[in-house]
């Protein structure tokens, strides 16, 4: 059995990922970037780099490459069910980039069900609250993510 502080460390890692592939899924968006550039970008100068003194954290990379690489290859999925969860006047392309960066991270988790569904939004309404201090968007996203999670994968929710 895995003792608590290495279980911790495993969350942190994990964790972190998330945290690192909502920002690459974004800054892909908005400078035109490839996965394959971004990826190399973080992995160099980014997950559990010293930067001004300051240790950037460590992150379970395979994770984050895995999120990146099933967010671009599902992505055109991940946005119809994201859509879906909308309200019909405000579709992925009119909601603010973080959120669409976070819903296609979150996203590729549930298509790809690797991770439990209610792990999987809890991390990321974890990492919306990170970007929007519990303001409503947090509610937002665990609204959208459940309805994801429940069309990805029927009866994974109970």
């Amino acid at each position: 059995m895995m003792s608590q502080d290495r279980q911790d460390k495993r969350r942190q890692r994990s964790t972190a990922a998330r945290l690192y592939a909502v920002q690459a899924l974004f800054q892909m968006e908005a400078s035109g970037q490839s996965a394959d550039r971004v990826r190399q970008e973080f992995e160099d100068w980014r997950i559990g780099v010293e930067n001004e003194g300051e240790m950037s954290p460590e992150a379970d990379e395979a994770l984050f490459s895995r999120i990146l690489d099933d967010a671009v290859t599902w992505q055109g999925r991940i946005d119809q069910m994201t859509d879906r969860a909308l309200v019909a006047r405000w579709p992925i392309a009119r909601i603010d980039p973080v959120l669409r960066a976070l819903f296609r991270a979150a996203g590729a988790e549930l298509v790809a069900a690797k991770a439990p569904p209610r792990v999987v939004i809890s991390q990321y309404v974890g990492i919306a609250n990170a970007f929007f201090t519990e303001g409503p968007e947090t509610k937002f996203v665990n609204a959208v993510l459940d309805h994801i999670a429940r069309e990805a994968a029927p009866g994974a929710l109970g």
